[in-house]
């Protein structure tokens, strides 16, 4: 995180620290908030670990203190969220190439895991590339269309075809919902294996994250269905590995990419190159807790407006080459969870809205959204007569800025509202600046989408208030910080930016929360349908 020391050191313009001196949120509580969940003695705040413990219990002091009661069942602050927890083994990945073993080493080339508990094994295993892995009859695409698969190993792409384009059938550059959950096209089809080929221009993210992530558990939801049948082995290989591989049978990786982004595109077998593996992970099962804590309405009081942001974070592991082993997670996601309690404290100072404000510290957010979908699937308050969720998980720390970034834009009515407020506050709404990321797609506000509960994220964008933009410190974070142990806690920060946003975030609410109105997806949009559904519940 030492990267964003100049740009956080920016002066602000007279009109923006005006504004900011008046304004409901206070960078300076954000900041102290942010320190002290990121501090070391929090560990990361992994689920399950000690880190848990203090952040629920930091977490609960300061929303009590503010004058906010427990929104659980029962007059508790917490939702137990029960989980399968899978601990990674051993795990093996041997290459044969004409005849020729390719060496490899786990993490510098390969990151496996069986499909679930168990050990999963395959011995010289034929290797097919099957493009981006994709089944989709409604859009006239299947990349296995032809092939066999059976007790093979599948190579596939991550994201979508038009991942680089304006747009496209899978909707250009912005991920779709085939660019997720792969690996079942593939297993139905009788592979022994799927491996997704690492690559930053469709992941998002480097080789370097994954790497630093290997040695980590991963989890389920304890009511997911158990899964059957033999485990079977999943993970990523790096790019440099896959195009060794591909080479030895006279393949050139760029030039399979280009031809998996066109329609009619079929899967390929590598001649003479073969597969052994072996992975094991065993499974017990945790208990970890979403935190909650409501403001109760006035005239309105059975309605809700919901805000979210995940307390957790990777937690400790194995040191690294400083002898660092905790991740602390300043940015990713100690500033959200910090404005959203600066969010609750401005609330609480002020006239008791109409409407119930339920706000949520999702738990394992880090791990596949789980703690929201928990929340989801078992809402303490009714979804049908939730107005809207404001999602708090900027992975930004930033002076104030002149722009704000609307993840997956062009799905809900709120947006609109966003925009004029924004303009009150002397910002204005940029294009989200990588949609093939899949940003919409990884955040918890997500599985209320999925519901059909009208959803807004949104973050600080990079036109800097003082001068130039951010866009250099945003991408050496998301590079080499995120999700690393340097995403650490900066005395210099002056978190103006996540005052805005959170600001904005208070605006926007208010309007929500003291009236009648039902904020409303747009008609084109996946979710419409969903709501629909529940229309009823909020014509009484």
């Amino acid at each position: 995180m030492r990267h964003i020391l100049t740009a956080a050191m920016l002066l602000l313009p007279s009109a923006i620290c005006a504004q900011t001196a008046t304004a409901p949120i206070q960078p300076e509580a954000i900041k102290e908030d942010v320190r002290v969940l990121s501090s070391d003695a929090f560990q990361g705040r992994g689920p399950g670990e000690r880190g848990e413990t203090m952040t629920l219990a930091y977490l609960k002091e300061q929303f009590e203190a503010a004058g906010l009661q427990p929104g659980g069942r029962d007059g508790s602050w917490f939702q137990e969220v029960p989980l399968i927890r899978l601990d990674k083994g051993a795990a093996a990945f041997d290459v044969t190439a004409a005849g020729e073993r390719i060496a490899t080493a786990r993490a510098r080339d390969f990151s496996i895991a069986p499909s679930h508990e168990g050990t999963a094994t395959v011995t010289d295993a034929p290797v097919v590339f099957a493009g981006f892995g994709i089944h989709a009859p409604a859009l006239g695409w299947d990349d296995y269309a032809g092939a066999d698969v059976r007790g093979k190993i599948v190579l596939i792409l991550p994201n979508d075809p038009d991942f680089d384009q304006p747009s496209g059938s899978f909707g250009g550059r912005q991920r779709s919902r085939y660019a997720g959950g792969k690996a079942s096209a593939a297993f139905e089809r009788g592979a022994v294996g799927v491996i997704q080929i690492h690559r930053q221009a469709l992941t998002s993210w480097p080789w370097q994250q994954l790497w630093n992530s290997d040695p980590n558990p991963t989890f389920r939801l304890a009511s997911a269905p158990t899964p059957s049948g033999t485990p079977r082995v999943t993970g990523y290989v790096s790019g440099d590995l896959a195009a060794a591989m591909l080479s030895r049978a006279g393949l050139n990786l760029e030039t399979l990419i280009k031809q998996a982004q066109q329609p009619g595109f079929r899967a390929v077998g590598v001649p003479g190159v073969s597969v052994t593996a072996s992975a094991t992970a065993t499974a017990s099962p945790m208990t970890t807790r979403n935190f909650v804590a409501k403001l109760e309405g006035t005239t309105r009081a059975g309605e809700t407006v919901v805000f979210g942001a995940h307390w957790d974070g990777y937690g400790a592991g194995p040191a690294d080459s400083t002898g660092d082993t905790i991740r602390n997670g300043a940015v990713d996601n100690a500033v959200g969870t910090a404005t959203m309690l600066d969010v609750a404290r401005a609330f609480a100072r002020g006239p008791r809205p109409q409407r119930t404000l339920l706000f949520i510290g999702y738990t394992s957010e880090e791990d596949g959204l789980l703690g929201a979908y928990h929340y989801v699937a078992n809402p303490i308050r009714p979804l049908e007569t939730t107005a809207a969720v404001f999602n708090l998980d900027p992975h930004l720390a930033l002076p104030a800025t002149r722009s704000i970034e609307l993840i997956g834009a062009g799905r809900v009515d709120l947006e609109d509202d966003l925009a004029r407020l924004a303009k009150a506050q002397g910002r204005r709404i940029e294009p989200e600046v990588a949609p093939e990321a899949g940003w919409y797609q990884r955040s918890d506000h997500y599985a209320f989408a999925q519901a059909g509960v009208p959803s807004l994220y949104f973050r600080a964008g990079r036109d800097l208030a003082g001068g130039g933009r951010a866009d250099a410190v945003v991408e050496q974070y998301n590079s080499q910080c995120y999700h690393q142990r340097c995403d650490e806690f900066q005395e210099s920060w002056d978190m103006a930016a996540a005052a805005q946003d959170g600001a904005l975030v208070h605006g926007l609410a208010s309007e929500i929360a003291n009236s009648a109105r039902w904020p409303a997806w747009r008609a084109d949009s996946d979710f419409a349908a969903a709501r629909a559904k529940s229309d009823p519940d909020r014509r009484r």
